[in-house]
């Protein structure tokens, strides 16, 4: 079975485990230099040492009598002063006159191989194996008044001595990197717990899952979000920030950079020196005006920066534009239930009369006109809610005191395939809704006129209404958001807007023009399957 670690005993272990390797290094290393530098420094010292005794002049001539016990009487104050492992003097032929660790020698050869070079006048160092073990040695040569080499002066050092030297210094070396070592250890345990209490207890897999899913669901936000830290540089923005703004970096590349320099807004929207959350403000960012939040991140009282959340002011009127739709297709119900409760209301009366032959005659008189729009209706137009549309529009405006006529050729059995039936209805409703209105601001309730057909492989709609028209100056922006010809702006000029937007995803066209002899005429065009290019918008 598989042991699993947490991340704070992981990363603790890692720590431990590098200190280790780099004070094994560390010690290696020390262990190496400190070897070098007592080779070369007690080197330097027995050469110095060889040197000097090879200059004493009873020494030159005890050597030159070939006198061992005159040279060993000369030695024993210099062994007693000095460090080395051993002192040693041999004559011209490389015998030894004197040893200081072993009588024993004198009159046999001096060994390691290294007489040669001194014999021919050279002081030298070298490791070699003597008669006591592996030694660092200097040898110098002993000179007669003449300069004629006549012996040699050996100083060494035994292998095991230095050996001893090097240990017990870093031992002492020891000591301070084990106390390092339980400081690491202890610094590493700390690390690795406030680690992990910054990670809210987190693994790293988890924090990168998080990490992930935080990101997908900021770019499924429909609404533009834009972080900021508290001096005003951007911590993160979503697609729909960018789509909405237009920016063309990357959000790489806006990450870091102040805010003031990738957009700008009316009034200072991101200004440090706002303290408190604001709600659904209505402010410009760039070229686009918005509805923005923005909300402080907090943390233990100190203010990290903020988040800011924003989205178009035409989507929001959009969707208030389709709220009052609805609202409308509401109040024709209600007009509707109306004039069947007055029409009920009455023939209930002259039934309790008993006066029958008139509540014929009055059921005929209202059921005729009711019966044939209903008739023609429901047989020329296939979608049932679009039958409910007309039948309400159609009460709506005669309560208005309008009449809205239909076009005896009008027909529809099938949608086009880039609209469907909800799309329709808003379309066909807000054209029928402006022509009322238009008349009703007109000099004469005149009547309202709908032609609605699929019958040529496209579906036409035209609305022709007898009011006062549409301004020259306005008929090129008027299917732009905000633009009506109402004299009450407000909940207006949004209808138009969506009926272009529904014309143009269905590839569609529309056309304006005035109606004789005075009003407008709303044309659309419609195919009935979706061509390879779009028509050009008229």
């Amino acid at each position: 079975m598989r042991l699993k670690l947490s991340f704070q005993i992981k990363l603790f272990l890692c720590l431990v485990a590098f200190s280790c390797l780099l004070l094994a290094a560390i010690a290696g290393y020390s262990w190496y230099q400190l070897d070098a530098q007592l080779h070369r420094d007690l080197g330097a010292r027995a050469q110095v040492q060889a040197r000097e005794i090879a200059l004493i002049p009873p020494l030159v001539a005890a050597v030159q009598a070939d006198d061992p016990r005159q040279v060993a009487a000369l030695m024993k104050p210099f062994r007693a002063s000095s460090d080395a492992s051993y002192i040693v003097v041999g004559d011209s032929q490389g015998r030894h006159l004197y040893h200081s660790e072993d009588a024993g020698r004198i009159g046999q050869p001096m060994v390691g191989g290294d007489n040669s070079e001194v014999l021919a006048g050279k002081t030298i160092i070298t490791v070699r194996k003597g008669g006591i073990g592996v030694s660092l040695r200097s040898k110098a040569p002993v000179r007669d008044n003449n300069g004629r080499v006549i012996g040699i002066v050996s100083v060494g050092y035994l292998k095991s001595h230095i050996d001893n030297l090097t240990t017990r210094t870093l031992l002492q070396i020891s000591a301070a990197i084990i106390l390092l070592f339980i400081a690491l250890f202890i610094f590493s345990w700390l690390l690795s717990k406030n680690l992990k209490r910054q990670m809210f207890s987190l693994e790293p897999k988890e924090i990168a899952l998080l990490v992930r899913q935080q990101s997908a669901l900021l770019e499924a936000i429909y609404e533009g979000v834009i972080a900021i830290d508290a001096s005003g540089r951007i911590i993160t923005l979503n697609r729909a920030a960018r789509e909405l703004l237009d920016l063309r970096q990357s959000a790489d590349a806006a990450i870091g950079k102040p805010v003031s320099e990738v957009l700008s807004s009316q009034p200072d929207f991101f200004s440090s020196g706002q303290q408190q959350d604001t709600h659904d403000e209505v402010c410009r960012f760039g070229s686009l005006r918005v509805i923005a939040s923005r909300v402080r991140i907090m943390q233990q009282q100190e203010l990290l920066g903020w988040v800011v959340t924003f989205r178009s002011e035409n989507d929001i009127n959009t969707l208030s534009s389709q709220l009052s739709q609805v609202q409308r297709y509401a109040d024709s119900l209600r007009v509707m239930r109306h004039e069947q409760l007055n029409w009920t209301a009455a023939l209930a009366g002259l039934l309790q009369m008993q006066r029958y032959d008139e509540a014929r005659r009055y059921v005929e008189a209202q059921s005729a006109g009711a019966q044939e729009i209903l008739d023609f209706i429901s047989t020329r137009f296939v979608p049932p809610a679009l039958c409910g549309l007309l039948l309400g529009k159609y009460a709506s405006a005669r309560e208005k005191g309008i009449e809205l006529r239909f076009d005896p050729a009008c027909q529809l059995s099938t949608l086009p395939d880039g609209l469907n039936e909800s799309e329709l209805m808003s379309v066909v409703g807000n054209l029928l809704d402006n022509a009322v209105e238009a008349t009703l601001r007109g000099p004469q309730l005149r009547p309202v006129a709908l032609y609605l057909s699929d019958a040529s492989g496209e579906l036409v709609i035209e609305v022709a209404d007898q009011g006062g028209g549409i301004a020259g100056h306005i008929r090129d922006t008027l299917f732009q958001p905000g633009i009506t010809t109402k004299a009450d702006a407000r909940d207006h000029g949004i209808g138009l807007q969506l009926v272009a937007r529904y014309v143009t995803q269905a590839h569609g066209s529309i056309e304006v023009t005035d109606n004789d002899p005075h009003g407008t005429i709303f044309s659309l065009f419609i195919p009935n399957t979706r061509p390879s290019r779009a028509p050009d918008y008229v």
